[in-house]
């Protein structure tokens, strides 16, 4: 009983240490973090019934407060929380606690209250009238008489019984000595009266000072108004430039790229303000190449690693597990087991098979995208021919579409001017008024600085007033601390205060104690360190066998890796030059013919095409498309030797399992 008493105290705790604006997780939290020290199953109990009151709050409370209003009268507020406990494990906990566990908790706590609580809580008529009306609220009505009244109900002959019970255990309890207790008798603490305080001397009020003119500026105009105009007039500058170039864009979007100088047909001052404005902008708007210097990485070689105690003893048991296996290979050898050489062979062979199949597949894959490659550029000349012709029947359309360009621009001009026009006359009005709306602000400063003038000088006065006062008051206080008086008190660390307690010693014999039990503290930890220090040692020692056991397997396991190496090159140098695939030979067949095709139609394309400063870049395009081409063969080697290691991995894999 004693054990369910404590958990329920915890939980008693827990809940009374709730603020009103704490959250249900903070509070979970902050319980987890103060339990450390318990049982993990006491600690698991006490979890889980705060976690419970904590959800289960609104229906917990109903029933409590109900208590306190009927029955619990006469009990003290401090027991809610131990009232809310027994509420939630008898409603939630009763069918998994077990009664018999339930019995244990109820009578670990004061009878008295638990017997006037599991009366009224249990009551039949209390269960199936307002308890459920009240939790129905809260949750269904259906869910509420299914999983809580109705369980509550079926609990009721063995809850009656056990309520006669604690009745019984009541009565037969001795009761209290009504002996009278021993009234305390105060007594005055003789405690050293403090010093008063001196009051400090009020500071002198200031006098009133003499109020300034009216500034110049209030009849001038302020100088934001000035700034706001300069930006007004930089604004429409920048706005009339903004729409200058946009319409310049929009006539060299119109003009196609071949021809890019205005049409010698228009004169006047459009011409002339079209070509200005276009020379600015490609001027302005020139874009500038910036060239990135290449970079160089370099990728360190034989970096040392350092290998940690688990690392250390994993690689140790790797090894010892590889000289165990070796060990049960030799002895069934000897007792008369196969070798797997024969099968190793075939299966080498089979794998010689299956790569060069591979490789024969992976050179047409390689042909047939360079295949590709070459229709897609001979398609792609068939195209810009087409795209030649259609460019020479749009040239034409763009002129004349330029043309209207410039006459809409003109119109847009003399609506902006006319605007502009506008705006100003509209300014005008407004400076009259603003001038009106000054002079009316400048007669209500004058008034509100008078009245201030007699405010200050009122305050003043009565300031002067309280200076005086306080000068008087200040007077007689400091009259008062002149008066002498007694200081100091003798304490003797030797005396025993006296007090009748269990244990009770002086200062002097608690100091010594004190250093003996830090003496006896600095010896253990002393002696803690100690062992500590040997087996650190011990365990370093033990790895160190163990690195010198890995680098002796290293360094067997590197010769024989190196020596398979050796035979793996002398078999792939021993035979020759791979045979063709008949698919590879086709395809190569048609890619020479395409490519000749293409070098047939390049001519026609070059003489036919009327843009010179497309000519030079057919060098470098031959130049990239080699590179592609060389790119590819050195991606196709790299994956070959790749796929060549992976065969000599698994080999030795092998290898190994067959060990």
């Amino acid at each position: 009983m004693a054990y369910y008493g404590k958990c329920i105290e915890t939980v008693i705790e827990q809940l009374d240490r709730l603020k009103p604006g704490d959250s249900p997780e903070q509070a979970l939290e902050a319980a987890s973090a103060s339990l450390q020290t318990l049982s993990s199953q006491k600690q698991a109990f006490v979890l889980e019934v705060l976690s419970g009151c904590l959800e289960y709050h609104k229906l917990l409370t109903t029933v409590v407060d109900a208590f306190y209003v009927r029955d619990g009268r006469l009990c003290l507020w401090a027991d809610y929380n131990l009232f809310k406990v027994i509420c939630y494990l008898a409603t939630f906990q009763l069918g998994e606690l077990g009664f018999q566990l339930f019995c244990d908790i109820v009578k670990s706590q004061p009878l008295d209250k638990m017997c006037k609580f599991l009366r009224f809580f249990f009551s039949p008529l209390n269960l199936s009238s307002w308890v459920k009306d009240e939790w129905s609220l809260v949750y269904e009505a259906a869910y509420v008489k299914e999983n809580w009244i109705a369980p509550l109900m079926r609990w009721q002959p063995e809850v009656q019984e056990l309520i006669k019970q604690l009745e019984a255990m009541l009565v037969n309890q001795s009761p209290l000595s009504k002996t009278k207790a021993k009234v305390t008798e105060p007594k005055e603490f003789n405690l050293t009266t403090p010093r008063s305080r001196a009051i400090p001397m009020p500071e002198p009020v200031p006098a009133m000072a003499k109020p300034r003119p009216v500034p110049r500026s209030t009849y001038q105009q302020p100088k934001e108004q000035h700034l706001l105009d300069k930006a007004k007039r930089h604004n429409r500058r920048r706005a009339e430039e903004l729409l200058l170039r946009a319409n310049v864009e929009e006539m060299q979007c119109a003009v196609p790229r071949s021809r890019r100088e205005p049409p010698t047909q228009g004169t006047g001052a459009s011409s002339r303000l079209l070509q200005g404005s276009k020379k600015n902008l490609q001027l302005r708007f020139m874009p500038r190449i910036l060239k990135t210097p290449k970079l160089t990485f370099y990728r360190p070689n034989n970096i040392p690693i350092k290998l940690n105690a688990a690392a250390i003893l994993r690689e140790g048991a790797l090894y010892q597990r590889q000289v165990e296996r070796e060990l049960q290979r030799v002895d069934k050898l000897v007792d008369g087991a196969g070798d797997f050489s024969e099968f190793l062979e075939w299966q080498k062979k089979m794998q010689a098979k299956d790569q060069e199949e591979q490789l024969a597949a992976g050179e047409c894959r390689r042909l047939l995208g360079k295949l590709s490659h070459e229709e897609a550029v001979l398609a792609r000349q068939q195209l810009m021919q087409g795209n030649k012709q259609k460019a020479d029947q749009k040239k034409e359309e763009m002129t004349e579409l330029m043309q209207q360009c410039a006459e809409r621009r003109l119109q847009e001009e003399r609506s902006m001017r006319e605007l502009v026009e506008r705006v100003t006359e509209a300014q005008k009005n407004v400076k009259v008024a603003q001038t009106k709306l000054l002079k009316g602000r400048q007669q209500i400063v004058q008034e509100v600085i008078e009245e201030s003038r007699e405010l200050l000088q009122r305050s003043a006065e009565a300031a002067k007033e309280e200076q005086r006062r306080r000068c008087e008051l200040i007077s007689q206080l400091r009259a008062l601390e002149t008066q002498p008086m007694r200081k100091g008190k003798l304490v003797d660390l030797t005396q025993i205060p006296g007090y009748g307690l269990e244990g009770e010693m002086s200062m002097v014999e608690l100091r010594e104690r004190l250093a003996l039990l830090k003496d006896a503290q600095r010896r253990a930890e002393e002696d803690k360190r100690n062992q500590i220090i040997q087996d650190k040692r011990s365990k370093s020692q033990e790895l160190q066998n163990v690195v010198e056991q890995i680098s002796l397997c290293r360094a067997a396991m590197g010769r024989s890796a190196a020596l398979r190496w050796e035979e793996k090159k002398a078999g792939a140098a021993a035979p020759g030059l791979r045979s063709q695939d008949e698919r590879v030979l086709a395809l190569q067949r048609r890619i020479e013919e395409t490519a000749a095709e293409r070098r047939r139609q390049a001519p026609l394309l070059h003489v036919s095409a009327p843009r010179t400063p497309r000519a030079p870049r057919a060098q470098p395009r031959a130049q990239l498309e080699a590179q592609h081409w060389l790119e590819l063969e050195q991606s196709r080697e790299r994956r070959l030797r790749a796929r060549q290691r992976r065969g000599s991995a698994c080999g030795r894999a092998r290898d190994l399992e067959a060990a």
